[in-house]
């Protein structure tokens, strides 16, 4: 299938499907965009035309390339414009019901062999595709927003995906530019999972008094992260991150390693959701002052112990990820790096720490608690008795 003459469908022109939607045309797809608003359509192709303008500025594009991508998407309120469709990507609401009445209706529209795609983050692809007369075409293409800069999608193919679509997928996106992975499907796919300690053991050691949000902050931007937990689930949205880590304790049969936090309900309860409501772990309101934390002023190591803790944590559920084998060592690396933007990938980070102080970290934790939230990975005790590392 030569992937630059497909023509590939996107139903949604929220800021996901619009990003789809464009990416496919920049790699040269005639698109097909759908959605039952045809206001939605229109503030897509207004919101295109300023993204392109402002690429044109910035030399990026030229006006030629400019008006070749937004005259390959063709919008409209019809399902049926997707007959022709050779691949067709969902970007809808995160609603299982609402997704498989969507694809059961596409199959009445589409042929046999036409690839259908759900762009889901969080729900079950092999739920979505049981529903389906053909689910051996049944994918899933997790993109991460905003969908036209940030380079990871996680390829989840369902238990019924035929595996050929996986490859075919992979080389697509690689074509479209992107750092495609593939993963299980189980709940959070990747990064949704692996990234759970960080925002979780964060909100644990704040709930122990061990240190402020502004402090841990602090101490992750010091070990390379880019933002801190906190400043971090105030830009998602507390609202938001605490929903995922609500689905994925549940989904993972309330197994305490993803157990969530009473103050992030708590902050959600009060409606402070971060940036977007002005308030949340930080005030964004006007005249709100910047919190300052200088290292030299708190207890010895305190730095260091919220980074260990943390990062042992984080390790540990990439390495069961990996035992698992929810992805390749490699596509763990992958996803971590260009999906949330980690300094380095975990895996890595275990082997230049040595897979015994890991393991020790933990370990501790375990004893002190006594929680399995903290229980060390299998790989972890494995690698420790024969001296190994990660193949990365």
């Amino acid at each position: 299938m030569e992937t630059a003459k497909t023509t590939v469908g996107v139903i949604g022109a929220g800021a996901m499907g619009s990003g789809i939607a464009q990416l496919a045309a920049q790699a040269g797809h005639p698109v097909v965009l759908v959605d039952q608003s045809a206001d939605a359509l229109d503030r897509s192709a207004a919101q295109l035309a300023k993204v392109a303008d402002r690429l044109i500025e910035k030399g990026k594009w030229t006006p030629e390339f400019s008006q070749s991508v937004q005259e390959r998407i063709h919008r409209t309120t019809e399902l049926t414009a997707l007959e022709s469709c050779d691949w067709i990507v969902e970007a809808i609401v995160e609603k299982l019901e609402v997704k498989q009445s969507l694809f059961q209706s596409l199959e009445a529209i589409v042929d046999p062999q036409t690839v259908l795609a759900s762009n889901t983050s969080s729900l079950s692809l092999t739920a979505i595709a049981g529903g389906l007369k053909h689910p051996e075409r049944f994918i899933g293409l997790h993109f991460f927003n905003p969908a036209p800069l940030m380079a990871l999608v996680e390829i989840i193919p369902a238990l019924q995906t035929d595996k050929r679509w996986v490859e075919a997928a992979r080389t697509m996106m690689v074509d479209w530019g992107k750092s495609p992975v593939v993963a299980k499907d189980t709940p959070g796919f990747i990064v949704n999972r692996v990234a759970r300690p960080f925002y979780g053991e964060a909100l644990r050691m704040v709930e122990e008094g061990i240190a402020d949000a502004p402090t841990i902050d602090a101490a992750m931007r010091n070990a390379g992260f880019r933002m801190g937990p906190f400043e971090l689930m105030d830009l998602i949205g507390n609202d938001v991150n605490y929903a995922v880590s609500c689905s994925v304790f549940s989904s993972f049969y309330n197994d305490p390693r993803y157990r969530p936090s009473l103050i992030q309900k708590q902050h959600v309860d009060a409606g402070w959701y971060g940036r977007k409501s002005g308030r949340g772990y930080y005030d964004y309101n006007e005249g709100a002052g910047k919190v300052e934390v200088k290292e030299e002023a708190l207890a010895p190591n305190t730095f260091e112990r919220i980074q260990e803790r943390i990062v042992a944590m984080l390790i540990n559920e990439a390495s069961d990820a990996a035992y698992l084998h929810i992805a390749s060592p490699q596509d763990l690396e992958v996803a971590m790096t260009k999906g949330v933007n980690y300094p380095k990938g975990l895996l890595q980070w275990c082997n230049e720490w040595g897979v015994t102080k890991a393991l020790a970290i933990l370990e501790g934790l375990h004893n002190r608690y006594g929680d399995d939230r903290y229980r060390p990975s299998p790989i972890l005790r494995d690698m420790a008795a024969s001296n190994s590392r990660f193949e990365v």
